[in-house]
């Protein structure tokens, strides 16, 4: 199979000055950027695979590596599946002079290009006014403002593109698609969506003319841009390739507070990222949780999970109706010092639990996209009878010092 060479879409040459007007083309790029990524990263539609075939063969023949042939798989747990079944990860050889094999000889090719890139990237950073703050600034205000303030370019694309699309896509989907993975393979380098942010962050910064890349640089960065807006997950040995389809349900929601276009997987009543074998994975506003939680939430469930953020998701599926299903008998309550309007309400177990200790049900100090406020409940000792020491003793204080806190987050 012959492959021509990628080149991405024309790019623009918007020029960062320390007196750039914070509206002009670099920030409308900046953000152009990530939000194309984003959508590749959460795109639920079939495959392009004439173009991923294409660019995985550019990559093998750079990395000197023979052509590969290619098996396309539902999902990504069906290609762990494969490559566990075959013994694909074996071929790989320890001689006196390393590990050899396509896995090896790409992985050590892109690491290589990528600390080359960095190294171009790094050579341009200036001296600019605030950089002691830089860091946090970017990560909190939008990239019109932080402009405004004086925080470096580089400063504003790593917050908006890099972190923004990491946190999506390699903290939230990829995340949520190891769940599927059988442990077997999970030590096994894959790549795809996870791997969007490095992708979209060097492609700006050539777009923007800030860094000049080696020409093999570029030619391996066109091969990226090509390949994961293509496709979804994949795996290269010796002679073959293992490819993954892209999901066919992913569903997510912006993330409150954020301002760089955060999302995280989410849905209230079915899978929030399903592939069309019908692999699935349930997430609550980014927290992943058993089918049980979002199809058929108990109390008797809820008493015997463990997890407090899996325990609290299963709570605010039932919603108010979980004291009266708990059995939960009111111990104490109290406003909430920390949340104003907020009360603190502390129950007793029921026998038959399997677990003894107490129930506190509070309230989540920071609001929701929409204004609402998520509700917790925390397993507390048996001993404490007081709703204020049992806050307090979440944070390892005593109630008394809880008391005195101006707002819990």
């Amino acid at each position: 199979m012959s492959a021509a060479p990628f080149r991405s879409a024309a790019r623009p040459r918007a020029e960062f000055t320390q007196n750039a007007d914070p509206f002009s083309d670099y920030i409308l790029v900046v953000e152009a950027v990530r939000d194309a990524w984003l959508r590749h990263g959460l795109c639920a539609h079939p495959s392009d695979r004439t173009t991923a075939e294409s660019a995985v063969a550019q990559l093998y023949r750079q990395s000197k590596s023979r052509e590969p042939e290619f098996v396309w798989v539902p999902s990504p747990s069906a290609g762990s599946n494969l490559i566990a079944a075959e013994g694909l990860s074996m071929p790989m050889s320890l001689e006196g002079d390393g590990i050899h094999g396509a896995t090896a000889g790409i992985a050590t090719m892109l690491s290589e290009s990528r600390k080359r890139m960095d190294a171009r990237i790094k050579r341009r950073v200036s001296d600019w006014p605030n950089e002691r703050r830089a860091v946090e600034t970017a990560r909190v205000k939008p990239p019109e403002d932080a402009a405004r303030v004086g925080i470096s370019p580089d400063r504003i694309i790593r917050a908006t593109v890099w972190d923004s699309l990491h946190t999506t896509l390699f903290d939230g989907v990829a995340a949520a698609i190891r769940t599927l993975l059988p442990p077997a393979v999970l030590g096994v380098t894959w790549y795809g969506q996870q791997e969007a942010h490095r992708v979209a962050y060097y492609d700006t910064y050539r777009r923007l003319g800030l860094a000049k890349f080696h020409s093999h640089d570029d030619a391996l960065l066109d091969a990226n841009i090509a390949l994961t807006g293509a496709t979804g997950w994949w795996w290269a040995f010796d002679d073959v390739c293992v490819m993954a389809e892209r999901p066919t349900t992913l569903h997510s929601e912006p993330i409150p507070g954020r301002v760089h276009n955060e999302h995280r997987l989410h849905h209230s009543d079915s899978p929030a990222l399903e592939f069309q074998d019908g692999d699935a994975v349930f997430v609550q506003h980014g927290t992943i949780v058993p089918d049980w939680v979002v199809r058929d939430p108990t109390a008797e469930r809820i008493a015997r999970e463990r997890n407090v953020e899996i325990r609290r998701c299963a709570i605010e599926r039932i919603g108010d109706t979980y004291i009266d299903a708990a059995d939960l008998a009111l111990v104490d309550q109290a406003d909430d010092p920390g949340n104003a309007g907020g009360t603190l309400r502390l129950y007793a177990t029921p026998d038959g639990w399997g677990r003894t200790g107490r129930i506190l049900l509070a309230i989540n100090g920071s609001p929701e996209r929409d204004g609402h406020r998520r509700q917790y409940g925390l397993h507390v000792p048996t001993w404490i009878s007081s709703a204020l020491d049992a806050a307090g003793w979440t944070y390892g204080l005593g109630g008394d010092d809880y008391a005195r806190l101006v707002r819990r987050t």
